[in-house]
């Protein structure tokens, strides 16, 4: 069974790749059904891209490797994709879009776009033996009960990282990548909750606010959420790829609110409150609560002096704390590293020393930031290839 290219990997990437490839085309997965973290993205409405995508929102340890792919297809080529599938979308905070519907559009409009050009999907199929040939290469798997052997001229590596293994992640680009000569970066759970090992956030646990979270190197303005575990919402997401075990991060728990002065404010007209009373008024009770036991917040307003008030917003603005770790790749939504940019080509993502075959989607060390810049890379490093491979 000879195939002009053949896809491992269902993904987001993979399928993009296969409608771009021209040729005798197959796409190969171990999962029962294609594009499952498609499926499961953006709570079942798949944030499928990010209206301002750039170079900036992705770490990579080449932080130019990605520019070639994201310019030659954009956001603004896959919201035309979209449309042009009669998809609804919407836009929410920070620029990231979301189907009207269901993520299953996305995944029916590729498979769409892939039988229009006549590429095969089999899923439920094992690799059980790969090797490099004079012409390509040759593939044993395993499918329906059947041992079969495949061979093609192109080989696409699409198979993801190893963030959600319950979806039926796995190294397997990271084993191939090691069999064929390529490096691999450092691999680490990104985009991915806070732990503490106390338990210090329990009574916290689903509370959340409008925070700053940052380190040394980054910070980010978004929602912060209280998990049983620790810390979780988007600004914790962001901040985690940019987090090593060990160091503290530095959380602001009233980034734009000009709580001095509302404070000072209602001391004036309102001093016989309680602090605690009018600190109710502008960040979760339970929160406030929360602080009081470690931070001073006793007596009525009218007890406060400007130092006072001016300490507490220090303190309030300024929180320290140590994660123990992340929840790992059993939560995080993508795998920070990978299989080392200086290895590929960054306009066809085909391997520099081996021939006809390409690394595309998360398997590469490009890492986006949380709000649909992922997808976008996946679209654009599958185009990449795909149009690469079609050109030869």
């Amino acid at each position: 069974m000879t195939y002009d290219t053949i896809i491992l990997g269902a993904g987001a990437a993979g399928m993009m790749c296969a409608a771009h490839c021209g040729g005798r085309v197959l796409v190969i997965d171990h999962a029962k059904a294609p594009g499952e973290k498609i499926r499961i993205s953006g709570g079942g409405r798949c944030n499928f891209t990010n209206l301002y995508t750039g170079p900036g929102n992705f770490l990579s340890r080449n932080p130019h490797f990605c520019k070639s792919a994201l310019a030659r297809y954009t956001q603004w080529d896959f919201i035309d994709l979209v449309g042009r599938h009669g998809i609804a979308w919407l836009e929410k905070t920070l620029g990231q879009l979301f189907c009207d519907g269901s993520s299953k559009q996305v995944i029916s409009m590729l498979l769409a776009e892939m039988e229009r050009v006549r590429a095969e999907l089999w899923v439920r199929t094992e690799l059980k033996d790969l090797r490099k040939t004079e012409s390509g290469f040759a593939l044993d798997v395993e499918r329906e009960g059947q041992r079969l052997n495949l061979t093609c001229a192109n080989l696409v590596l699409a198979t993801g990282g190893k963030s959600i293994p319950k979806m039926g992640a796995t190294g397997l680009a990271y084993d191939i990548a090691r069999q064929f000569g390529l490096r691999l970066t450092e691999t680490r759970a990104a985009l991915v909750p806070f732990t503490f090992s106390d338990g210090k956030f329990k009574d916290l646990s689903g509370v959340s606010l409008p925070a700053r979270l940052s380190n040394d190197r980054t910070s980010f303005d978004e929602a912060l959420l209280f998990t049983h575990r620790g810390l979780s919402g988007p600004s914790v997401l962001q901040l985690s790829s940019y987090w090593r075990e060990g160091e503290a991060i530095r959380v602001n728990l009233i980034p734009d609110l000009p709580l001095f002065d509302l404070l000072r404010d209602q001391r004036q007209s309102g001093g016989r409150k309680a602090l605690t009373t009018e600190l109710s008024r502008h960040l979760p009770a339970r929160l406030v609560d929360y602080l009081s036991r470690h931070t001073p917040m006793q007596g009525n307003l009218a007890d406060q002096s400007d130092t006072a008030l001016k300490d507490l917003i220090a303190a309030l603005s300024d929180w320290p704390l140590t994660p123990s770790g992340t929840e790992g790749y059993r939560t995080a939504e993508v795998t920070l590293g990978g299989i080392e940019t200086d290895d590929l080509s960054s306009k066809t993502m085909e391997a520099r020393n081996v021939p006809s075959l390409y690394v595309i989607g998360e398997a590469v060390d490009v890492t986006g930031w949380l709000g649909g810049y992922n997808f976008q890379w996946a679209w654009s490093s599958g185009h990449a290839a795909g149009t690469a491979i079609a050109g030869r």
